[in-house]
């Protein structure tokens, strides 16, 4: 495809309350990860596959977060809700003239992981990661409680997102990466504003609403959901231990398999 006719949208306004100090005067994106902040190793990513329209959606500490030629959108409630809310803040941008991929602020990713998303044909694509387990292992001494179900039938996702029982349900772990194709992005929006206000959403309000919520919802409403298939590559930071296990794992010689830095 081309890649001047993409539209990407990260989402960058969260607090990173399990990161501080280090995000006591910054967002959690702008967090660095070996001297570089995590949504630098993202629009890097973006520069080298040649997409240039990039929003950021901003909400904690927003005035830190300004990049040369990159867009930016606040949610002004980002204190009160979640990434399903925060999206929506730029459901502007979803006016089926382009695909559109999202991403969430916290992650970095090899190269190889954009380019797979970005080659991907179906309505909505998400990358999803095989060999999960491998870095999980080495992050904690039970992969099971931190991890989410995945279930596939063929390359389409029927399940994600809940608290698995058993490794049996997680055939692979959602990363944070969707595209949404051009065709259905406004429909993306519809589906989302028809959605009823007042039930639950996996235990959450509807503000507060996870994005595998609102994906698992697209599913069950009929919609294909893509998995593009990966392995490793790709890193997610969450807590103070996420960030200080990681700077030593790519620095360590013998885990470049896992995640090389660029």
């Amino acid at each position: 495809m081309d890649n001047n006719t993409l539209r990407v949208i990260v989402l960058a306004a969260g607090q990173g309350t399990r990161l501080r100090p280090h995000t006591n005067e910054k967002p959690k994106c702008l967090v660095e990860l070996c001297g570089k902040s995590l949504v630098d190793y993202q629009l890097d990513a973006f520069k080298r596959a040649g997409v240039s329209d990039i929003t950021l959606i901003a909400g904690y500490k927003e005035d830190k977060l300004v990049r040369n030629g990159v867009k930016k959108i606040l949610n002004p409630e980002y204190a009160s809700t979640n990434m399903v809310n925060t999206l929506m803040c730029a459901k502007e941008l979803f006016d089926g003239s382009c695909d559109v991929l999202i991403t969430y602020g916290d992650i970095v990713y090899e190269q190889r992981i954009l380019d797979s998303i970005l080659a991907a044909k179906g309505d909505i694509c998400l990358t999803i990661d095989k060999e999960w387990k491998r870095l999980w292992s080495l992050r904690m001494d039970n992969p099971l409680n931190d991890a989410e179900t995945l279930k596939l039938e063929g390359d389409l996702i029927k399940e994600l997102g809940k608290k698995p029982n058993s490794y049996d349900e997680i055939q692979g772990q959602y990363m944070g990466l969707i595209k949404v194709s051009a065709n259905k992005a406004k429909e993306f929006v519809e589906t989302w504003e028809a959605m009823d206000r007042d039930v639950q959403y996996d235990g959450n309000d509807f503000d507060n609403m996870y994005l595998t919520s609102f994906i698992q919802y697209l599913i069950n409403s009929g919609w294909p959901v893509k998995a593009v298939l990966v392995q490793n590559g790709w890193l997610e930071i969450d807590t103070v231990e996420d960030l200080e296990f990681y700077e030593q794992m790519i620095r360590s010689s013998n885990r470049k398999e896992l995640f090389s830095i660029r």
